[in-house]
């Protein structure tokens, strides 16, 4: 797995907090001192909690299971979408679509809704449309896209969700805890780590500190997913072998 170095952390401004003035208590915990009126997040703790969470992901993914990752502020946008693309995992890096996971079922319909438009294209329906249905429909797909675009494919309630700043996307946070769930999150000063199950501690404002956190975490992710398909590699080999088995003691009789 995938291990956090403090060095590295440090070198990206992950230990960054927010002014004093605005931390919460809860945080305390993870707070190695106050420089400069600025909270400074304790790096070695990050490390810790940050191979905690690469563990669990690496566990999960390795069982094939889907992460969803979440980030609509300017400075994760990116970031995000690079990571959780290169991954095939899904995400939402515009604004969080309410019930999107306590509604899951109205959000698939959209999602089919966006299909059937594609679908229209296609086969030539569209062109049959006036030039004011079209546009119309186009603008309508457009919509959808920016806002479902990237989670077109989920077809079932990820396992997991992965989130930049905790008290930003607090309602898919509270959506998440709702369902039970598990809810990994970069957590900064002037939030409660209590609301997440893995809190990785530190500055969730700069794109550098972000990308070197979900650096770490999509190379966990990496190796589940390499695990999971060896495994299945292997499952399909062992199959081979015993089908061959089988056919030779059938040969024998």
């Amino acid at each position: 797995m995938a291990k956090a170095n403090v060095k590295d952390l440090l070198e990206a401004g992950v230990h960054f907090g927010h002014m004093t003035r605005k931390w919460n208590p809860n945080m305390a915990p993870y707070i190695f001192m106050e420089k400069n009126g600025i909270h400074i997040v304790d790096l070695h703790k990050t490390a810790v909690k940050l191979d905690e969470a690469c563990s669990a992901l690496e566990k999960l993914t390795s069982a094939g299971k889907k992460v969803l990752f979440v980030a609509t502020k300017k400075q994760a946008k990116e970031v995000v979408a690079k990571h959780a693309s290169e991954l095939n995992m899904p995400y939402i890096t515009e604004r969080w679509p309410g019930g999107m996971l306590t509604n899951f079922v109205t959000i698939r319909k959209a999602v089919k809704k966006m299909n059937s438009i594609d679908k229209m294209k296609k086969d030539g329906t569209f062109e049959t449309l006036s030039k004011k249905e079209r546009l119309q429909v186009d603008r309508q797909r457009a919509n959808l896209e920016k806002n479902l675009g990237s989670i077109s494919d989920m077809v079932r309630l990820p396992s997991a969700i992965f989130v930049v700043d905790i008290l930003r996307e607090h309602i898919a946070v509270t959506e998440a805890k709702k369902l039970g769930i598990p809810v990994f999150g970069i957590v900064d000063t002037n939030s409660d780590p209590r609301k997440v199950d893995f809190v990785i501690p530190g500055n969730d404002d700069a794109s550098k500190s972000i990308d070197m956190i979900l650096s770490i975490v999509s190379d966990s992710i990496k190796e589940g997913q390499s695990q999971r398909k060896a495994d299945k590699e292997k499952s399909k080999e062992e199959g081979e072998v015993v089908s061959a088995d089988k056919d030779a003691d059938f040969d024998a009789e």
